[in-house]
């Protein structure tokens, strides 16, 4: 079965933002920021969505609690989506994770 994890990634501190340039001529491309002229996206925080792979709710969340915990995101939600969607919010959510409380439902 297919679980997918979404969850924000924060930059590394308050004043810290992510920067990454914007260019829909050359799509799909990467860059570096000093050699490119395109418009720069500044954001203080990426939404993330992470296959995850278990047989069963308990081994998903046992392996997104180790992706978690090896990120800086303090919050996370676990969706079963058998159709590979890389699209926010697909899928069946199954639970969610707080930091410091740990999972709520399923």
């Amino acid at each position: 079965m297919t679980y997918f994890l979404e969850y924000t990634i924060p930059a590394a501190s308050d004043d810290a933002e992510f920067e990454f340039p914007h260019d829909e001529i050359n799509s799909g491309t990467t860059v570096p920021l000093t050699q490119t002229g395109a418009e720069v996206v500044h954001t203080t925080e990426l939404p993330a969505r992470t296959g995850i792979i278990g047989a069963t709710v308990p081994e998903a969340k046992l392996e997104a609690e180790q992706l978690i915990s090896h990120s800086r995101a303090a919050e996370a939600s676990l969706y079963f989506d058998p159709s590979n969607s890389l699209q926010p919010g697909v899928g069946t959510l199954v639970a969610t994770f707080s930091e410091g409380q740990g999972w709520r439902g399923a």
